[in-house]
């Protein structure tokens, strides 16, 4: 039986109706889905799950590599038993886990939504040199001073690769310490992204037709060449640029992200 099998997944729940599964990116635990949720419950039932170490999921033990698998198996687990068919929503690490969870439900997500998704192995795998080798660098200085328990360290360089220069010289000193807490799951996380195997031609048809991926035109390289890869591979998925709203726009810029996200779960 795998890891995933033996635990469950804690999560936060809200509304009625078609069911919306909610996956969190890297550092922020399902509550950074808290004003997405307010806004579905009129009219959907949602889940936002914590992936492994976030809330109260026990944390990824380091007796093998973690696998976007362990993550998409540990999301099932918060699936409620009497439904069939459901909608999906990830952002950034979250997106990611939710391409490999759709994979392995054949035909259960009927809509899936990617904000930024994070599947870094595509870059190495489509020869995409440059942008896969500022993500290892990023991956190189979480496993570094990870390894060493300097997650302070770790955690400025995270907080202004992703939330832009200065973001972690504008955080208070409790801001500063909660973030490098919570950053200590992406040591695994890391393994997830890069070891997947898939090739990108395959998504197409692992996928949902109904798939929007959004991001932000202007957002770091890394993510902006996956978005290439992925608008060549899958042409009919539905892809919207948000400009200006930055790689956390779930959790900085609701209010550009939810709108799009709303509209097309509830198109007919």
């Amino acid at each position: 039986m795998s890891k995933s099998a033996t635990i469950r997944a804690d999560f936060l729940e809200a509304g009625s109706g078609p069911l919306v599964m909610l996956v969190h990116s890297s550092v922020c635990g399902a509550r950074q889905w808290r004003h997405l949720m307010e806004d579905l419950k009129d009219d959907f039932h949602v889940r936002a799950v914590n992936l492994y170490g976030y809330g109260k999921t026990p944390p990824w033990s380091a007796d093998r590599p973690q696998s976007l698998h362990d993550q998409a198996q540990l999301v099932e687990t918060a699936l409620p038993t009497d439904v069939e068919t459901f909608f999906l929503v990830g952002h950034c690490f979250g997106g990611s886990v939710a391409m490999k969870l759709a994979a392995c439900l054949p035909g259960r997500v009927t809509r899936l939504v990617l904000l930024e998704t994070n599947p870094f192995y595509l870059l190495k795998q489509g020869g995409h040199a440059a942008a896969f080798a500022e993500a290892m660098d990023m991956r190189n200085c979480i496993k570094t001073f990870g390894a060493r328990r300097e997650w302070a360290t770790a955690a400025e360089m995270f907080a202004n690769y992703w939330s832009g220069p200065g973001s972690w010289q504008n955080m208070s000193i409790d801001a500063r310490n909660t973030f490098s807490e919570a950053l200590k799951p992406n040591y695994f996380e890391w393994d997830a992204v890069m070891n997947e195997t898939t090739p990108a031609e395959k998504w197409a048809g692992l996928l949902p037709r109904s798939t929007l991926l959004a991001s932000d035109p202007n957002t770091v390289r890394p993510i902006r060449e996956i978005m290439a890869i992925l608008r060549r591979v899958c042409p009919a998925w539905t892809f919207e640029e948000i400009a200006g709203a930055g790689h956390m726009a779930p959790l900085t810029r609701p209010d550009l992200v939810n709108p799009i996200v709303m509209s097309f779960l509830r198109l007919d």
